[in-house]
């Protein structure tokens, strides 16, 4: 039985949070409302576009309401995210990942011809000969190409300016594509604690992103889109003026690896946690120590372990015990068969891909199920 199937009865009972099969992945509608709208203010008082990544919630439901804030569309990692979720309504994508084998790019293809607005990023000549070939027969409706930057991870991206400019004068001259931008997206620098030393290092790796719009623009081909930047910069990259499109994430949800972090510089998170795990006690028959039903299928391991957010002190240790278990130790606590606990997530992202739906709660009570749009789609 789905999800949607087990839990429709719940919606609108007061107090029907407590009554979900666990484990269950809870969304606050008023807490990630709020996280929606404060991004989108901070983005306006800075006069720098939004394009959240939908890679953090898949969901076509919280899409909409990051669009209907002022979003110009929404960021996707794979060319199957694009898909669920421009077939439920959402026209306005950047798929920031190179989208590169024949059967991929027939995709593509096609997505492009079904909606408006479509990018995609290349960082090899090859790529770019090849869209340009599967998409020449449509040169009134040009595909927008991104030029993906390395940062300096060595994940994806062109790895100098001088490459940079090859690729977008490659692009410029294929008349069925259209070199709308550069991507440069710091992975490394989001999650670095100090907001001094995460400003240090996006100081640093900004001053080599100015060195490639320069040369682009030099050459006639300035970017009109330069994107990039996350929930861990986004302060900083309004702060130093290059970016002028952030691809921030993780900020509608917050999970622990952000919590970790000084967002702001003055150690005030701006952002609430919206997401929440909710398990229950199963076992509890040794003295300050109880297994709960959430383990690694239920939870990213990734970003260490969850904190608990309610139901059991939170200075309970936790420990993974296998696929479907975790242990809680509280020393001097009685844990009781049947006991509610809330976990945060470690790191928002996988977590929620572990999952059918989404269950919408406004307090204590379920108000909806929203299915996780694009669960699963990786390719």
């Amino acid at each position: 039985m789905s999800d949607i199937e087990l839990h429709r009865p719940l919606i609108n009972q007061q107090g029907s949070r407590a009554a979900l099969n666990t484990p269950a992945l809870v969304l606050d509608r008023d807490a990630l409302e709020r996280n929606i709208a404060t991004m989108a203010a901070f983005a306006r008082a800075h006069n720098i576009a939004l394009r959240p990544h939908a890679k953090t919630h898949k969901s076509v439901h919280v899409a909409r309401l990051q669009m209907a804030a002022g979003a110009r569309g929404v960021c996707c990692a794979k060319l199957g995210e694009a898909e669920a979720l421009a077939g439920q309504g959402i026209s306005a994508i950047l798929i920031t990942s190179p989208v590169v084998t024949p059967q991929a790019i027939a995709r593509l293809v096609a997505l492009h011809e079904r909606i408006g607005d479509l990018m995609v990023v290349a960082d090899h000549p090859s790529n770019v000969d090849a869209l340009a070939a599967a998409t020449r027969d449509d040169a009134s409706h040009p595909l927008p190409i991104i030029v993906d930057i390395d940062p300096g991870i060595r994940r994806t991206g062109v790895a100098s300016p001088e490459a940079a400019l090859e690729l977008a004068q490659r692009i410029a001259t294929a008349p069925s594509l259209r070199f709308a931008g550069v991507q440069f997206y710091c992975g490394a620098q989001q999650h670095i604690e100090s907001f001094a030393d995460r400003r240090a290092a996006i100081s640093d790796r900004t001053t080599y992103l100015q060195s490639v719009i320069d040369l682009l623009a030099a050459n006639g081909l300035a970017p009109e889109i330069i994107t990039g930047g996350g929930t861990g910069t986004h302060r900083i990259d309004a702060g130093l003026g290059v970016i002028n499109e952030l691809q921030v994430g993780s900020y509608v949800f917050m999970d622990k690896q952000y919590l970790d972090c000084d967002l702001s510089g003055e150690a005030i998170p701006p952002f609430e946690t919206a997401l929440y795990i909710d398990a229950h006690v199963i076992s509890a028959n040794a003295p300050s120590m109880a297994t709960i039903d959430a383990g690694f299928k239920a939870l990213s391991t990734d970003g260490g372990n969850p904190a608990i957010a309610a139901g059991a002190p939170v200075t309970s240790a936790f420990f993974f015990m296998g696929d479907e278990h975790a242990a809680l130790i509280a020393p001097g606590h009685e844990f009781k068969l049947g006991d509610s606990v809330t976990l945060t997530a470690p790191h928002c992202d996988p977590t929620v891909n572990l999952y059918d739906a989404y269950h919408v709660v406004r307090g204590d009570t379920l108000i909806d199920i929203w299915p996780v749009t694009a669960r699963g789609r990786s390719r």
